[in-house]
């Protein structure tokens, strides 16, 4: 059970990291890309690290849900992509960054990817359970188990993302939005 576990995890990661990557070539419009940057200025304005982890955490949760999850997780990795995107047409400097260095190689990048793996691959273990018509008890520990991981992932991935960010800002460095 665990080779399978941890089998579909990375099955699960790789298909998140490569909508990411997918997301992140989409064409954005300029126009698009100014009226995206907008809404993310109005959303991290005056954002903190405890308001990065619920942020991620309302991303997170949903991707617990037998099905659906698999489906939202496959759509949040191309969101950001996109975001990515949206964020290089603004900001051509960051066009050079290829987009799956801030997953994999970030520390807040890797906490996060790691955590919507595990709930996008629970996802469809359960529903996996469900069709097979298995009793579906002996998966509710296991599960609360991750849930507990990604909630401790995110948190220290918040709290890590905002000193990353602050720490950029004190050297001069200007993100976009922040």
């Amino acid at each position: 059970m665990k080779k399978i576990r941890t089998v579909t995890f990375f099955i699960f990661l790789a298909i998140f990291a490569a909508a990411y990557q997918l997301g992140s070539m989409t064409s954005v419009s300029d126009e698009d890309a100014k009226n995206f940057m907008l809404e993310f200025e109005e959303l991290v304005l005056d954002i903190d690290a405890f308001g990065i982890f619920v942020h991620n955490t309302t991303i997170a949760l949903p991707m617990f849900i037998p099905g659906f999850g698999v489906a939202w997780g496959i759509f949040s990795a191309w969101s950001t992509g996109f975001a990515f995107a949206a964020i290089t047409t603004t900001a051509p400097i960051l066009a050079d960054i290829p987009p799956l260095a801030i997953l994999f190689l970030s520390p807040f990048g890797l906490m996060e990817l790691t955590a919507y793996s595990i709930g996008i691959s629970r996802s469809f273990i359960l529903i996996k359970a469900i069709t097979k018509k298995v009793n579906l008890t002996q998966f509710i520990k296991p599960t609360l188990f991750e849930v507990g991981i990604v909630i401790s992932l995110l948190l220290a991935g918040g709290y890590l993302e905002f000193y990353m960010l602050e720490l950029a800002q004190q050297e001069g460095f200007e993100m976009p939005g922040f």
